[in-house]
This record gives C-alpha cells, sequence and structure tokens, in this order.
C-alpha cells in the first residue's frame, strides 16, 4: 500500500515534530488536536524551526512555504477519514489513547494502518480498543522528531507481516533508521534509557550539582545533552509515567521514580513546558 496523506493526533512537541518530519519528506499531513489555539501553537512551532532552516541556508523561503502548505490544521477527527496512516501522539495516559484509537477506528479507512507513539504503554491494550488490531503498531520517535534519525517500531502478537513492512517502508521513506521491538515493557529505548535518567535525579538527590552531572555527560562522555537537561526537554511528568509504567511491570527498583521526582511531578516542575524543572527556563 502507498501512502499519501498522514494523520497525527496532538501537536504538541512530538505531534508538531512528526507533522513538520512527514510534510518535508512531502506527504500530506492532517493534524489534529482539541483547540484551535493548540493548533495554532504547534503550526508556529513548526514554522519557527523551519525558518531556522532557512536562516541557515539548509533550505528556501520557498521549500519552507511549501512544506507549510502540505500540513492542515484541525480539531475535527473526520478529517482523517482519507488518511493512509495515523500516529497518535497524546499524552502517556492508557485510558486517553485507548479512545484516540477507538475514535479513529470509526473515521479512518478499512486500509489505513493506526500507530501510537507512546514510549513505554503496551501497544496490544491500545490496538484492542479498535477492531483492526492487525493494522495496529507502534512508531516510537525520539525527540526532537526532526533531527533525531532513529526510531523504534514496536510490532505486537497480532500486527500483521503486511502492517509491519508498511510501516517500515514509510518510516525509511521520512529519513529514519528503524528498528523493531517487541511489545514489552520499555520496549528496547527506554528499557535501556530509563534507568540512566533516573539515576541521574538519584545523584542530585545525593548532593551532585545538575551541571556537573549533565557537563560529566556531555563532555566527558560525549553525550549530545545531558540527562537533566533530556528530562527537562521530554517532561519530567511524561518520564515519570513511563517510569511508572515500566516498574509495575518488571517490578524493578531501578525503575522505580525517585523521591525528588515525584515531588517535582507534584509541584508541577514538569521542565521546558512549565518554565521549571532542573533548571529555570
Amino acid at each position: 500500500m502507498d501512502i499519501k496523506k498522514v494523520g497525527v493526533v496532538g501537536c504538541g512537541i512530538m505531534g508538531s515534530g512528526i507533522a513538520h518530519n512527514c510534510a518535508q519528506s512531502g506527504y500530506q499531513v492532517v493534524v489534529l488536536d482539541t483547540s484551535e489555539d493548540l493548533v495554532k501553537k504547534g503550526l508556529r512551532v513548526i514554522g519557527s524551526s523551519l525558518k531556522k532552516g532557512v536562516d541557515k541556508g539548509k533550505m528556501t523561503q520557498e521549500e519552507m512555504d511549501a512544506i507549510l502548505g502540505r500540513i492542515k490544521g484541525t480539531t475535527n477527527m473526520a478529517d482523517f477519514a482519507s488518511c493512509d496512516l495515523v500516529i497518535e501522539a497524546v499524552v502517556e495516559d492508557l485510558e486517553v489513547k485507548k479512545k484516540v484509537f477507538a475514535q479513529l477506528d470509526k473515521v479512518c479507512p478499512a486500509h489505513a494502518v493506526l500507530a501510537t507513539n507512546t514510549s513505554v504503554l503496551s501497544v496490544t491494550d491500545i490496538a484492542v480498543a479498535t477492531k483492526r488490531p492487525e493494522k495496529v503498531l507502534g512508531i516510537h520517535f525520539s525527540n526532537p522528531v526532526p533531527l533525531m534519525k532513529m526510531l523504534e517500531i514496536i510490532k505486537t502478537l497480532a500486527t500483521s507481516d503486511e502492517t509491519l513492512t508498511i510501516a517500515r517502508d514509510f518510516c525509511t521513506s521520512i529519513g529514519k533508521k528503524v528498528v523493531v521491538a517487541k511489545d514489552a515493557a520499555g520496549f528496547l529505548a527506554n528499557r535501556i534509557l530509563c534507568p540512566f535518567l533516573l539515576n541521574a535525579i538519584r545523584m542530585m538527590e545525593a548532593g551532585y550539582a545538575a551541571e556537573d552531572i549533565d557537563n560529566i555527560c556531555t563532555m566527558g562522555m560525549g553525550h549530545p545533552m545531558g540527562p537533566l537537561t533530556l528530562l527537562d526537554l521530554i517532561g519530567i511528568d511524561t518520564d515519570y509515567r513511563g517510569a511508572i509504567e515500566v516498574y509495575d511491570e518488571l517490578k524493578d527498583p531501578q525503575y522505580n521514580p525517585p523521591t525528588l521526582m515525584r515531588k517535582m511531578v507534584t509541584l508541577g516542575w514538569h521542565g521546558r513546558k512549565t518554565g521549571k524543572g532542573f533548571y529555570t527556563y
């Protein structure tokens, strides 16, 4: 099946990045959020990101305009009726995602593949909210989506080989390298990353400064971004919920969120999006 139009549910950090990446790769894109203001905010983020490319000489103004012209913002789920692939990128809450997939199942054409960008939740649990579990899988992008070259596809027991092939070909077409992961706690990326991030928080609890922790990782280990800066970018609340999901399934203490993280989430210190996290923005 040839994918011509892509739908994206959610126009936040990940959703806008996915829409940007797909449109820049030549696809027609429909991106949805719950209000016009949120849609406009997401589109502004895409426009600002593309403008940086123009300013740096990486693309022309005409190319930027063409990319933006391929993106349609909406608040109406019915606008996915002509999409060949829809990628969900809403909050990491299983019940919310299941509700979204039940709605997508009703409005999307029978041939459409439905994908979730979840970083840790069971794709199987999401798929059973539809009547087409064989056409459901995970496509977990890395943040920031337009810049990161790697992603993982999560195949459930029900995902058909045809669906996997369609998803793999699509992801390759938007410039990504693909690994296929099992539908198990944390998949591949967060099974590895989560303990690393949580241990950085535990080092803060032990009295080390955030800057020292980040600097040893960037200047001493060659990481592009320190773990605490990365947590602020991802969203401390997002990583917290993800860690709990993995911990609940594995009962492995390395995935149990530290007390400091729990208190920061309670206070609403979620990182860049709230203006305060391990750093102040």
